[in-house]
C-alpha cells in the first residue's frame, strides 16, 4: 500500500510572466509620466532588465511590473531586485531576477520546519529543486500544506503531484 505523498515546487508560468511583462510595456510607452524619460522594460526568460531616467521613475517602472504581475497571479515573492544602477545616456538601470526552484537552503528549512512543527509520523526529502512529503493520512498532509502557507518562506510554493 503506498502512502499519500505531494511536493512542494516553487515555480512560475513562463507564458503570464510574458504576458505581465507586454502589458506593462505597452503601459509605459502609452502613460504621459514617462514620456521623454528613455524608460523600457526588456525580458529575457526569467530576467527582466528595467531602464529609465531616474531613481523616481524607477520606482514607478516597477510598480508598473508588479501591478501587471499581480494580475496574471505571478507571485512577487520570487522577485530579486538588482542594485539600481548608472547606465548610458543618463538612465538608470535595474535587474529584477525572477527566481524559481527551492534552493537547498530553503529546503533544509522547509524540512526543518516539517521534523518541529508538522504532525507525528510525516516525512519529507528533498529532491532537487523540490521537496516531497509523505504521511500515513491525507489530513496530515493538509496540515502540511496549511503549515507552509501560514509560514514566512520569502518564496511562493506551490503543492503538486498529490497521490492518496
Amino acid at each position: 500500500m503506498r502512502m499519500p505523498t505531494f511536493d512542494i515546487v516553487s515555480e512560475v508560468d513562463h507564458q503570464e510572466v510574458r504576458n505581465a511583462i507586454d502589458q506593462a510595456q505597452r503601459e509605459v510607452a502609452n502613460r504621459f509620466d514617462f514620456k521623454n524619460t528613455n524608460s523600457s522594460i526588456e525580458q529575457n526568460e526569467l530576467v527582466v532588465t528595467l531602464r529609465t531616467v531616474s531613481e523616481d521613475r524607477m520606482v514607478a517602472l516597477r510598480q508598473v511590473v508588479e501591478e501587471k504581475l499581480v494580475k496574471r497571479a505571478v507571485s512577487l515573492k520570487g522577485l530579486e531586485y538588482g542594485k539600481v544602477e548608472e547606465a548610458t545616456q543618463n538612465t538608470v538601470r535595474q535587474t529584477v531576477t525572477i527566481k524559481v526552484g527551492i534552493s537547498s537552503d530553503k529546503a533544509r528549512e522547509i524540512n526543518r520546519m516539517i521534523k518541529e512543527k508538522g504532525p507525528k509520523g510525516i516525512s519529507s526529502q528533498t529532491q532537487g529543486e523540490t521537496v516531497r512529503v509523505t504521511g500515513k493520512k491525507r489530513d496530515d498532509l493538509q496540515e502540511v500544506m496549511a503549515l507552509l502557507k501560514g509560514a514566512d518562506l520569502e518564496i511562493p510554493l506551490q503543492f503538486n503531484n498529490f497521490r492518496d
